[in-house]
């Protein structure tokens, strides 16, 4: 990656080997390294939600604003923002920091919103078989505010609703009261 970075400065026209830039390549390799665990990451998603707990608690759990940071794999510039998680279990429930490192595991690879969002939800669906499932994340793109149309403090909103998050009314707008009390 060093040397693949070292390229991209020379293909700029800059001099790699100037004071400035001479750990540059090394740096910038351990950064993507550090922001693409996931990539190299030998656990499956799953296993982060393989401890529950058998409890009869039938109503919604919500987990409001859990700060993530991306890479857009379009453009290679962060896109940082808050993740809302909500589901309403069936028989089992997580630990309150499961649901927080689902979102980290997604957001630490090339990505869009748009998928990561549905994998957020897709993944508890499947390994908690909750009764329904909501994710909403609001984030901010620095493709747009650095580059192209410009506009810092525009942000992107994105929604996954499954189960009776998508098919109930009156579950969905409680999950939303929630998302507006905590600022979205």
């Amino acid at each position: 990656m060093e040397n693949g970075f070292r390229m991209i400065l020379e293909g700029m026209g800059e001099d790699p080997s100037r004071e400035g830039l001479l750990d540059t390549p090394k740096r910038v390799a351990k950064m993507y390294a550090e922001l693409m665990t996931s990539l190299r990451s030998e656990s499956n998603p799953s296993e982060i939600l393989k401890t529950r707990f058998h409890e009869k608690y039938d109503e919604m759990i919500v987990v409001p604003n859990i700060e993530f940071a991306s890479m857009c794999e379009h453009h290679f510039l962060p896109f940082t923002g808050r993740a809302f998680v909500a589901y309403i279990p069936g028989d089992c429930v997580v630990g309150l920091s499961k649901i927080p490192r689902v979102v980290e595991y997604f957001a630490r690879m090339p990505q869009i919103q748009e998928r990561m969002t549905r994998q957020i939800a897709e993944l508890i669906q499947k390994e908690l078989n909750p009764r329904g499932v909501a994710v909403l994340l609001e984030a901010s793109h620095m493709c747009m505010t650095m580059r192209g149309v410009k506009k810092p403090g525009a942000t992107m909103v994105t929604t996954q609703l499954l189960g009776r998050f998508k098919t109930d009314e009156k579950t969905r707008a409680e999950f939303m009261t929630y998302i507006h009390r905590e600022g979205c």
